[in-house]
């Protein structure tokens, strides 16, 4: 395990943008003169002994508080339902599946798209998205326009497929169209980069098993989790994934997890390490629960499916 001690892993201000809220004390302010609208969601969300102030501190929790076999679970505490999207009916992208909480007495959740890799379609990511719906996000599993799409289009895909879901969709009224990620295998992966590149307002990114020619990605300010594969052929992490993360800024909220032994393909069949690292970074920089932080930083350590680890979180 390696740790790159630079900056800790606490939420990085935003330029602009309802995706960086402009401070706790002040939304907590506008909450109470709305009679709580937001606390009160939150509340229920979370576990019973939970300290009314952490609750208060923090509305945009989902959940109990997490353990380790919460995250590795193959369900989280929400039921899920799904939905299904044409491409006929869409512009921008191949349509998809949404998988939503049922729960409507949680208040809003945060939402995630996930693009497929080269020649792929929805069904290789199919594992991962209700896995992640679960624990209290709405989250977009798409097919691209041709399975063919490079990397630059996959990533303005899988923008155009955030905003149908917060504007278009039938789970719009569900989303907090403040708080949006974006994930992708292969050359999805390379589109999520494309994609933080292209919006910063977004509030986390994760490339799985990432390609792209591009490999400077220093413009990125969306707190990103790049995951690479050992024995990847196809996008070596030595060309790929590796440089992707040490050209992201180092005052950038980023991680890089190299899973032991594995292949390009790790991604698309159902997979713990990446399951329980991606839902911490999800909850953790589009939920902005500090709960998550513990699985995150310090670095795991003694997991044997992980070959390497580096973060930019500093290590007492």
């Amino acid at each position: 395990m390696q740790s790159d001690p630079t900056t800790p892993l606490r939420p990085q201000p935003r330029p602009s943008g309802p995706a960086r809220r402009a401070g706790t004390a002040a939304k907590l302010t506008l909450a109470l003169v709305l009679g709580g609208a937001l606390l009160a969601p939150a509340a229920q969300a979370a576990p019973l002994t939970a300290p009314t102030a952490h609750v208060a501190a923090n509305p945009y929790e989902r959940g109990p508080a997490p353990t380790n076999a919460s995250i590795e679970a193959l369900r989280g505490p929400f039921a899920v339902a799904e939905t299904n999207v044409s491409s006929l009916f869409v512009t921008g992208f191949g349509g998809g599946t949404i998988y939503y909480p049922t729960t409507t007495s949680a208040g809003t959740f945060g939402a995630v798209a996930i693009a497929p890799g080269y020649t792929a379609d929805k069904s290789s990511m199919a594992w991962l998205a209700p896995r992640i719906a679960s624990q209290g996000f709405v989250v977009f599993n798409i097919d691209t326009i041709t399975r063919s799409d490079q990397p630059a289009s996959r990533g303005r895909q899988l923008l155009a497929a955030l905003d149908y879901l917060v504007e278009d969709s039938s789970a719009a009224n569900r989303i907090d169209a403040g708080r949006l990620g974006v994930m992708g295998h292969s050359m999805g992966g390379g589109g999520t980069l494309e994609a933080a590149d292209d919006r910063p307002q977004l509030q986390a990114a994760i490339p799985l098993t990432g390609w792209n020619l591009t490999k400077n990605w220093s413009g990125v300010q969306v707190p990103t989790l790049i995951v690479g594969a050992e024995n990847d052929t196809i996008a070596p992490v030595a060309s790929h994934s590796k440089p992707f993360y040490n050209s992201l800024p180092s005052s950038l909220d980023k991680a890089y997890l190299e899973l032991d032994g594995a292949s390009h393909f790790a991604p698309n069949i159902s997979n713990t390490t990446i399951a329980k690292y991606s839902i911490s970074w999800l909850k953790r920089f589009i939920d902005d629960d500090t709960r998550y932080e513990q699985f995150l930083c310090p670095a795991p350590q003694g997991d044997r499916n992980i070959s390497e680890y580096r973060d930019t979180c500093p290590h007492s």
